[in-house]
Parts: structure tokens; sequence; C-alpha cells
């Protein structure tokens, strides 16, 4: 008898080197603590917070990231743009930016126990650079669509940005979840027509950390009003996410859990 459950990770921004090395040393491990059958991850700020380079998109998929999603400083790296973006199917960026720029907004991966699954990354437009509006992209890109599972990554800044985009796609997609905040949102639900919602996944970044940075470097930022550069704190990572599964015949969401690692 088949499986009636299709589960998927999907995991918050990378962030700098201690988000790199927690997702390194421990995903395989989480893999198989939630029986894990795909894994999305944001790989938005490897890079010392900004962007990601080949060899750490490597090291996430070596991890066992199924897809790489991203968002606004997916272009920092000119090498990552150069090389990657373009060969590298798995590896996403905002598919609102176009199809003018190089890279890929969405993909589809056959999983031999389920058939095809979907990842879309989008990105938001509220205190962002205004790019293509999201909303018509996705519906776009769900009309060529024909897998049953289909997960979107929505980057943004607003919180209503993003419970409205959860809205318009319920029943549409499987999964909508929110990155770009790196704080973890304690409102995962399952919406009325089926879809499973998180405004924000958190981050894989350092512990005891400002989004990432260093605290007393964020405190004198605040203080001043400075243009002061923001500092990766090195400490120890931490995993954030969810666990979501979903039936393997209607592709519908019938639980997601946050995860903290």
């Amino acid at each position: 008898m088949g499986a009636k459950t299709f589960t998927t990770l999907l995991l918050g921004d990378v962030y700098g080197d201690p988000g790199c090395r927690a997702v390194s040393f421990r995903l395989p491990s989480i893999i198989k603590k939630y029986r894990a059958d795909f894994v999305i991850i944001n790989g938005e700020n490897a890079n010392n917070g900004f962007g990601i380079t080949p060899d750490q998109v490597d090291l996430l998929f070596g991890a066992g990231a199924n897809v790489i999603t991203s968002g606004n400083h997916i272009w920092h790296d000119d090498e990552l743009v150069d090389l990657y973006l373009d060969s590298k199917e798995r590896l996403l960026r905002p598919a609102n930016y176009g199809n003018s720029l190089p890279g890929h907004g969405s993909v589809t991966v056959n999983v031999p126990s389920v058939g095809d699954v979907t990842a879309i990354n989008l990105q938001g437009r509220v205190n962002m650079f205004p790019i293509d509006d999201p909303f018509k992209v996705a519906s776009d890109l769900l009309r060529t669509v024909k897998s049953k599972f289909v997960f979107v990554d929505f980057h943004a800044e607003s919180a209503e940005e993003k419970e409205a985009l959860g809205f318009f796609l319920d029943g549409k997609v499987s999964v909508v979840v929110g990155t770009h905040i790196h704080v973890q949102t304690m409102d995962e639900k399952i919406l009325p027509k089926g879809t499973a919602y998180i405004t924000d996944l958190g981050m894989c970044g350092p512990k005891d950390s400002v989004i990432g940075s260093n605290p007393e470097l964020s405190i004198q930022r605040q203080k001043t009003q400075m243009p002061m550069k923001a500092k990766v704190l090195d400490s120890m990572g931490e995993i954030h996410g969810v666990v979501v599964e979903c039936d393997v015949d209607t592709g519908r969401a019938l639980s997601m859990a946050r995860l903290v690692e």
C-alpha cells in the first residue's frame, strides 16, 4: 500500500556561515526525523547576509535541499548570476522579476513516489522594489502548472501582502510560506480551501542575533541612525521552518507545524 501523505520541509532564509553550517551538518538528520519527502530552502542570505555563492548552492543541495528559493539579494554575486542562475533549474529567483533577467522563477521536479512537484518563488512589492505584480504572475504561472503539489515561497516585507496572497492562492496551491523577515511567526494554519499558510518561516542562522546580525552593532545602528554595515553574528546556528503534510490524492495540506531545530 502506497504512502497516503507527502511530507515537505520548508526552511527559512539561510543567513551567513552559521546558517550554512547548521544546514550542512543537521539537515540530513532533520530529514530522517520528519521522514521528509521534499525539502525547499531559501538561500537568500547565505553569503554574509547578502545573496548566495555557487559553492553555497552546492553545499545546500548536497545537504538535502531539493529546491533553493531566494529573493531580492539573489543578484549580489556576479559569478552566481553569470554561471548558475540559468544552468541550475532548481535554484530559483523571484518569478516576478520578469523573463528578461537570468534564472528561473519556478521549477517542477519529479518525485517517484508522487509524481510532479512544483515550487514557485515570488517577491512582494510593499516596501520593496516595484517589480511585476506577484498576484498576476502567480495566476499566469498556475495556468501552465499541472502538478498536484505546488509550493510557493513569497519573499516579502508586508504581513498584509503575504496574507492576501495566501488567501488569493487558497485552494489553488498546496502551501504558501513567507520569507524575508527572519522572525518565525506563530500563525501557521490551513486556510478554508486547503492551502497551508504561514507569514514567515524564520531563519536558518545564528541564535541570539538580531535577524542574523551582531546585536551590539544593531543596537548602535538604532541608537545613532548611522548607516553601519550589519555583521553576521558568529554563533551557533538554529534552523527554523515548517513541516507540511499533504494528501497524496488531492495535493491539499493536511497539517502544518513549525520547526525549530
